[in-house]
């Protein structure tokens, strides 16, 4: 057996999160009031890609043919969402990758799913979140 052969049991769990969405992190802490109330744009975000996504298992069902979304479509949606928020800065990364492997993604079946990652700065904190579709 070789390194590439590791068996790795991925466990996913829930993102714990404020009322409002945002996830539970110390780094909200050094949010100043007028960012924090911003930093639920990464929630949000989320959001609209799970929209995306449920829209597209919505018109799979009862369907033979298995419907797919572009991953770059989620991630232009997700990254119009963040830029819509002006105290949003350098987005490091929107990624679309594999629930099992967490390798990048081209296109998400609706059989599949799919982990939408973030990382960018609200004010000078880096946040990061992160969705399983």
């Amino acid at each position: 057996m070789n390194d590439l052969d590791l068996d790795v049991n991925v466990c996913i769990m829930d993102t714990i999160r404020e009322s409002d969405g945002l996830a539970m992190s110390s780094r909200n802490t050094y949010l100043k009031p007028e960012e924090r109330k911003a930093a639920v744009i990464l929630y949000k975000s989320l959001c609209a890609a799970k929209d995306m996504f449920d829209g597209l298992v919505t018109s799979s069902c009862g369907s033979n043919n298995k419907k797919s979304l572009n991953a770059c479509e989620i991630r232009e949606k997700v990254m119009s969402v963040l830029t819509s928020e002006s105290l949003v800065s350098n987005i490091q990364y929107v990624s679309v990758d594999c629930k099992e492997t967490m390798t990048p993604l081209d296109i998400v079946r609706s059989d599949e799913g799919a982990i939408i990652s973030i990382a960018c700065q609200v004010g000078s904190v880096r946040l990061i979140d992160n969705f399983v579709l």
